[in-house]
C-alpha cells in the first residue's frame, strides 16, 4: 500500500513521467493493465514504477537460478595426521592431497594431538611445513598453520593455472 500523496513515476516502458499524484499514477497503471509498484520508498517523493509484478518476480527467480548454476562450489578435502605419523603413511596422504589439488579442490591438513603430544607443537608445525613444501608445485598455503585446542590446521588452495583434462588440444592442432 502506497501512502504518499505524490510519487515519482516511471512508466511501463521505463520512461520517467515525473512527480504525479498517487491517484493519477494508479490511473496510468490501470490504463496500461499493469501494477503500480513502489521501488524506492525512502526517496523523497517515493519512486513508483508501472510494471507486471508476476513477470518481474518470474524473471528475478530465473536470474537467481542461473546465477546459482554458474556458481563454482569449492570443495574442501581433509587429510588427518598425528605428530607420530611416519614418513610412509604421510606420503600416501600427500599423494591424495596432490591429486585433489590438481583437480581444483582445496585441502585442509589437520594434525590432532592426543595426550601429552600437545607439549610438542613444533613437531606438528614441522610436519605441516614439509607437507606444504611437497605440495608447493600444485598448491599454495592459503591459511598458515594455527592451533585450535588440540588440533593444528593448515589450508592449501590449488594454484591458479590448474590444467583440466583435454586442455592440450590447441597444441595438437598447430601441427
Amino acid at each position: 500500500m502506497i501512502r504518499a500523496p505524490q510519487v515519482r513515476l516511471i512508466g511501463p516502458e521505463g520512461e520517467n513521467i515525473g512527480v504525479v499524484d498517487i491517484q493519477e499514477a494508479l490511473k496510468i497503471a490501470q490504463e496500461a493493465e499493469l501494477d503500480l509498484v513502489e521501488v524506492a520508498p525512502n526517496a523523497n517523493p517515493p519512486v513508483c514504477r508501472v510494471m507486471d509484478v508476476g513477470k518481474f518476480l518470474y524473471e528475478r527467480t530465473k536470474k537467481e537460478k542461473e546465477a546459482r548454476k554458474a556458481q563454482v562450489k569449492v570443495e574442501i578435502k581433509e587429510i588427518r595426521l598425528r605428530p607420530k605419523t611416519n614418513e610412509h603413511h604421510r606420503s600416501f596422504k600427500v599423494r591424495d592431497a596432490r591429486r585433489w589439488l590438481e583437480s581444483g579442490m582445496k585441502v585442509k591438513v589437520t594434525v590432532r594431538f592426543r595426550g601429552r603430544e600437545i607439549t610438542y607443537p613444533e613437531l606438528a608445525l614441522n610436519d605441516l611445513k614439509e607437507v606444504a613444501e611437497e605440495l608447493a608445485e600444485v598448491g599454495v598455503v592459503e591459511q598458515k598453520p594455527n592451533m585450535e585446542g588440540r588440533v593444528m590446521t593448515m589450508l592449501i588452495a590449488p594454484l591458479k593455472e590448474v590444467k583440466k583434462k583435454g586442455s592440450s588440444k590447441p597444441e595438437n592442432q598447430a601441427n
